[in-house]
């Protein structure tokens, strides 16, 4: 082995090491029993897991939500714990749960950060991709209703899902995670994770725009979930998000509306229709994890567990209602 492929193994497998620490795993047990894996979706060039959640009953011409878990954690407990699979039985949809495996990343995170994984036809990207088209086909679902979202490692996994295959996804929910390309433009997920990367809007949204050549849209619009208080993933991975998908999405960085929902700072930033292209939340105090709000009430989805936050404001709820499925 070279220096240099020593120095960038070590810098993976400290990486690796760190999230597992962060991320404890999330017991299978807790999965609802009706979460089922599915076999032979494609040819899984990933070689990850597929996971699913189907209500009873649930009808055709229905949406379909991916949901990736974070670090150490596994595919049902995720679509559990963050409250993504007691929606779906309230509102009507079915969830697609990649699983990673330990084979892939000794942590069981996506490999968000590797060209092989992030590229459009490859790797883990092209797996997930494999996942939604089998979801599609044998629940006869709604494919202008595909939605994409994630923690930490698989926040960061949304946003290669969204920039390789935006003809897949209408939108997307990233929780505590990164912007396309970031490990590339800081130069290592270290610093991309702890200080960010220096890159203008535009640069940003090229890296985008170079996922997917050619593409003319439309492009899928962005929520982002923020703790403040978040050390693993700094605060400004949410700004340069928005720098990011703004960009894409031909709108500027000055937010239209800045309120507060469930008391935390929100921002919409839209475009020349109006409608919502990119949206912050901001969460106040909060470290890293999954927002949830557990409990019977309309408002409220999760529950609370390792890096599965209850602050008062379910993420699931709020993606799932701006996007219109509930």
């Amino acid at each position: 082995m070279t220096h240099t492929r020593a120095a960038t193994a070590t810098v993976l497998l400290a990486v690796l090491s760190f999230f597992a620490f962060l991320l404890p795993s999330v017991s299978q047990a807790s999965a609802a029993p009706s979460v089922q894996e599915v076999t032979g979706f494609g040819s899984n060039p990933g070689a990850l897991k597929m996971f699913r959640y189907v209500p009873d009953g649930l009808p055709g011409g229905r949406p379909v939500v991916v949901a990736l878990h974070g670090c150490t954690q596994n595919a049902a407990g995720y679509g559990t714990g963050s409250g993504w699979t007691q929606l779906a039985d309230r509102w009507g949809f079915s969830v697609v749960l990649p699983q990673q495996t330990s084979g892939n990343n000794a942590a069981s995170c996506f490999n968000w950060f590797q060209a092989g994984d992030m590229e459009r036809g490859q790797g883990e990207a092209a797996s997930v991709a494999q996942m939604v088209d089998k979801q599609l086909a044998d629940l006869g679902g709604d494919a202008s209703r595909v939605y994409v979202t994630g923690l930490s490692a698989g926040g960061a996994m949304t946003s290669v899902m969204m920039a390789d295959y935006p003809e897949k996804f209408a939108a997307g929910g990233v929780v505590a995670g990164l912007p396309y390309g970031c490990a590339q433009a800081a130069g290592s997920p270290y610093v991309c994770q702890y200080v960010g990367a220096t890159q203008t809007p535009k640069q940003w949204g090229d890296r985008v725009r170079a996922a997917r050549p050619g593409y003319t849209g439309p492009w899928p619009r962005l929520t982002v979930f923020q703790g403040t208080a978040d050390y693993t993933v700094k605060p400004v991975n949410m700004t340069d998000l928005m720098k990011q998908w703004t960009d894409v999405l031909g709108t500027d960085q000055v937010a239209d509306v800045s309120d507060t929902v469930g008391g935390f700072p929100h921002q919409v930033f839209r475009d020349g229709a109006g409608a919502a292209a990119v949206e912050t939340y901001s969460i106040t105090g909060m470290g890293h994890g999954q927002p949830v709000d557990p409990g019977t009430g309309a408002a409220q989805c999760g529950t609370a567990g390792a890096y599965i936050l209850d602050v008062n404001l379910c993420a699931a709820y709020a993606l799932g209602h701006s996007w219109g499925l509930g």
